[in-house]
C-alpha cells in the first residue's frame, strides 16, 4: 500500500484527493518501481488540472517532477539496478521510431506514457514507470533538486543550447524569468557567455535574478529590443513582445503556455526579419548528461520556494496558481 493524490475531476472547484493508503500498481517487465523522496509542483500540472489536455486519463496521479530510488526492477530492464537513485523525465520513449532512433527521444512518436496526463505521475509514495522514462541523478544531491532537474534545467539546457544554439556574447531574453524554467534560463545562457535579459512581472525580483546571472531585469516587455535569442517561459501575455524584441535573424523558443489565450502571429514579421520559432520540450538522457556535467563543474542555484508533506498538494497547487514565486514547490511523502 502506498499514499497518492488523485485528479479525480478537472477544475478547482473540488480539491485534490489524498489517498494515505492506496494500492501499489504492479510493475510490469519493462517498468521499476521507485520509492520517492520529493516531485515538484509545475506549472504544467495546473493546465492538466484545468483540463486543457481533452486526452487526459482520469483519475489521476499528478506530477512529473519526482525523484527516489528504484526498489523493484521489471524482469526485461536493463542497465538499471535496485537501489538507483533515479528521477522521472517527462515520459518514456520506444527507441524504435525516427526521433529516438536519431536520439531526439523528447519527440518519440511510438510511445505515451505520460506522467500526469495519461499514467500516474510523482504525487505519490512510490511510482511506477518504463525503464526509459528514467535518469540517473547523484546520490549526494538533494531530494528537491534531482526532482525538478530534468523540467527546469533539463528544458532550459534543451532551449538554449541544442535548439536556440546561444552563442558568447548574444543578447537572451527570458520571460518569467522568477519561475522554475526561467531562473534554470537566466543560470544556463549567463554560463554560455550570453548578456542576459530578464523579464518579470515584479522588480521585487531583481536582486536574486541578477545573483543568478542576468544582466538586465526589467517588468516592461515592450522596452526590451534587439536581443538574439527569446526564451519565452509564459505564452501569450508575453509571446509577441518576445518575439519583437527579436533582431533580424533572431531564435524564439516557447516553452510556456500558461493561459487559454491564442496568439495572432504577423507571418510578415517573421518573413521580413528571418525569425526562427521553436517549440521547447524535456531534455533527452544526453541532455540531462550533459546537465549533470554543468552542475558538477559548478552548481547552479536550485531557487526551492517551499517544501511541503504530499498531502498539500491541492494547497501547493493554488500556491503555484497565485504566482509570485521563486522557484518550484516540491511536495515530500512522509516516510514510515
Amino acid at each position: 500500500m502506498s499514499q497518492r493524490v488523485r485528479l479525480l475531476q478537472p477544475g478547482w472547484d473540488a480539491s485534490l484527493d489524498y489517498e494515505a493508503d492506496a494500492p501499489s500498481p504492479p510493475v510490469e517487465a519493462d517498468q521499476v518501481r521507485v520509492a520517492v523522496e520529493a516531485c515538484g509542483v509545475c506549472h504544467r500540472d495546473l493546465l492538466d488540472r484545468e483540463g486543457r489536455f481533452p486526452f487526459m486519463r482520469l483519475p489521476i496521479t499528478p506530477g512529473h517532477e519526482a525523484t527516489g530510488r528504484i526498489v523493484e526492477l521489471g524482469a526485461r530492464v536493463t542497465g538499471l539496478e535496485v537501489g538507483a537513485r533515479v528521477a522521472t523525465m517527462h515520459r518514456d520513449a520506444c527507441g524504435d521510431c525516427v526521433a529516438c532512433r536519431r536520439g531526439d527521444t523528447t519527440l518519440c512518436v511510438g510511445a505515451a506514457w505520460v506522467f500526469g496526463l495519461l499514467a500516474d505521475g510523482g504525487y505519490a509514495s512510490d511510482v511506477v514507470a518504463p525503464a526509459s522514462a528514467v535518469y540517473r541523478v547523484p546520490d549526494a544531491m538533494p531530494a528537491a533538486h534531482a526532482a525538478v532537474l530534468h523540467c527546469t534545467f533539463g528544458t532550459a539546457y534543451r532551449d538554449l543550447v541544442t535548439l536556440a544554439r546561444v552563442r558568447a556574447g548574444e543578447r537572451v531574453l527570458v520571460t518569467g524569468a522568477n519561475g522554475g524554467v526561467g531562473t534554470a534560463a537566466v543560470q544556463i545562457a549567463a554560463r554560455l557567455g550570453a548578456h542576459v535579459v530578464a523579464l518579470v512581472r515584479s522588480k521585487d525580483h531583481e536582486g536574486f535574478l541578477r545573483s543568478l546571472g542576468a544582466s538586465e531585469v526589467t517588468t516592461d516587455a515592450k522596452a526590451v529590443s534587439s536581443v538574439d535569442v527569446a526564451v519565452d517561459t509564459v505564452g501569450a501575455p508575453t509571446f509577441l513582445a518576445a518575439l519583437h524584441a527579436l533582431q533580424i535573424g533572431g531564435r524564439i523558443v516557447t516553452v510556456g503556455n500558461v493561459t487559454r489565450e491564442k496568439v495572432g502571429l504577423n507571418l510578415g514579421l517573421v518573413i521580413t526579419r528571418g525569425l526562427t520559432i521553436l517549440g521547447g520540450s524535456g531534455a533527452t538522457r544526453d541532455e540531462m548528461r550533459a546537465v549533470l556535467h554543468m552542475h558538477a563543474e559548478r552548481p547552479f542555484d536550485f531557487p526551492i520556494a517551499r517544501t511541503m508533506p504530499l498531502e498539500s498538494a491541492d494547497e501547493a497547487q493554488r500556491l503555484v496558481r497565485g504566482g509570485g514565486l521563486r522557484g518550484r514547490i516540491v511536495l515530500e511523502p512522509r516516510r514510515p
